[in-house]
């Protein structure tokens, strides 16, 4: 499946509905969905993130999740019977996440605060440190386990996927995710990947 520039600007402000398994042990955050993502209508779906590599890599998942033309149902099934949920900290597509207002984050992360208590997961992992810190008006903020947890939940902040961050590599996006999944009890912490 491929996409002009045309149609896929067509899907801004479209929103994602959450990946919710119940029960949910780990929940990724995104920051927002991009286009590819609002037009696919899977998460992390551009084809170039390395979302789903990194949960291969890491062991979370068994293969490579391709959803790049959609989520396939196996494949959403083995996110959903693992208890791997996937949400956003802002609904509304964007081109890129510096079109999001720090309003929006804030409001994003009340949101995130309704959907834990919701669905209580054992661990919240936010995929994105500079949204984090927007979204909980915390500027100091490093990557890894934060201090406070989020309404009973573990909180984690993880790398940010995207191929615009040059920062990580697709092995060090995995060795982050997994220990957040390993808090979580999706793994096991002494086999690692």
């Amino acid at each position: 499946m491929g996409f002009t520039r045309e149609e896929l600007l067509a899907y801004a402000g479209a929103e994602v509905p959450d990946l919710l398994p119940s029960p949910c042990r780990l929940l990724f955050v995104g920051i927002n969905p991009g286009l590819w993502t609002a037009a696919t209508g899977a998460h992390f779906a551009r084809p170039g993130n390395r979302f789903y590599p990194a949960l291969a890599i890491a062991g979370i998942v068994g293969h490579v999740i391709d959803a790049s033309d959609g989520m396939r149902m196996e494949d959403r099934e083995t996110l959903l019977h693992s208890g791997i949920g996937i949400t956003n900290l802002v609904r509304r597509a964007t081109a890129k996440a510096s079109e999001l207002t720090p309003e929006e984050l804030r409001e994003g992360g009340e949101r995130l605060r309704a959907t834990v208590r919701s669905t209580c997961p054992r661990v919240v992992a936010v995929a994105g440190i500079t949204a984090y810190r927007s979204a909980f008006r915390q500027p100091k903020a490093v990557t890894g386990r934060q201090p406070r947890d989020l309404e009973g939940a573990q909180l984690w902040v993880v790398p940010n996927p995207s191929g615009l961050n040059a920062h990580d590599t697709v092995d060090s996006l995995a060795r982050a995710y997994r220990a957040a999944a390993d808090a979580a009890g999706l793994t096991d912490p002494g086999a690692r990947p």
